[in-house]
């Protein structure tokens, strides 16, 4: 390759760290990746009731576990889990769409609600009977979700009448009956305890931590553009860790001041 002539005195070209084309690949990537993020549909555990949203799954304490299940007309029941690694609740994915539950938080409430998969809302009488053929939220679709003390990471589903999700032994004895739902246990124990898995896109630690990954994904050229004209390293470095502490649009109108003191200083 020809290289272009140079003559004494010439001052020496500054070479980017970085080319536009580079530039364009990076920005690329990060657009990749982010939506990776949003799309990330893995199954991982509830730590506290902050943060259950979306689609989850309610791990019950059967042997083996089970989760909470409804068909299309409403009948709730118990699902044997196939997707569970050595028996772990920790462990457990859903395979059956009927063992999905969108939970929402009802707005200007502590209180939860759970609609099944084919839109309606799981329910609970006044006789502790489960069901899901509403449409509609009312005090039978109203849930209160808390934290067990003695085993972190687990949880009881309330009714707004003050007893428990429970499981009992079947009370049929033919070889595939399967554990009964309810909904009137007046205590808390171990029956009562299960866990809760949801998707990690829905978890705010997981958005936060996608947030701030965001904030630290900007170009140079976008730096320069914004400051209008071309940086230095120490500038856009500094640029970056402004928007990571959060005083961003400080640092630029500094940036910008100092552009116009220099083209008319």
């Amino acid at each position: 390759m020809v290289k272009p002539l140079t003559f004494k005195g010439d001052k020496k070209v500054k070479k980017r760290k970085r080319t536009e084309a580079a530039e364009d690949e990076a920005r690329s990537k990060a657009a990749r990746t982010e939506e990776e993020v949003d799309n990330d549909d893995s199954w991982l555990s509830a730590d506290a009731v902050t943060d259950i949203a979306g689609p989850t799954m309610f791990v019950l304490p059967t042997s083996p576990p089970s989760a909470l299940s409804c068909d299309v007309t409403g009948k709730v029941f118990t699902i044997a889990i196939e997707n569970i690694v050595d028996g772990n609740p920790s462990s457990a994915e859903p395979h059956d769409v009927r063992q999905v539950w969108v939970t929402s938080k009802i707005p200007g409430t502590e209180h939860y609600r759970f609609k099944s998969h084919h839109g309606k809302y799981l329910s609970c009488d006044k006789f502790g009977i489960f069901s899901a053929t509403s449409e509609a939220v009312s005090p039978l679709e109203t849930f209160v979700l808390t934290e067990t003390a003695e085993k972190p990471g687990t949880f009881q589903i309330q009714t707004l009448r003050d007893t428990y999700l429970t499981v009992k032994e079947p009370s049929s004895s033919k070889a595939n009956a399967t554990p009964e739902v309810r909904g009137d246990a007046t205590e808390t124990g171990l029956d009562t305890t299960l866990y809760i898995r949801m998707q990690a896109r829905f978890k705010p630690r997981n958005k936060a931590a996608k947030e701030e990954k965001a904030l630290q994904k900007i170009s140079r050229s976008q730096l320069e553009e914004a400051v209008g004209r071309k940086l230095e390293d120490d500038e856009v470095k500094r640029l970056k860790k402004a928007r990571r502490e959060g005083d961003y649009h400080e640092v630029l109108l500094d940036m910008k001041t100092k552009n116009k003191h220099d083209k008319y200083g």
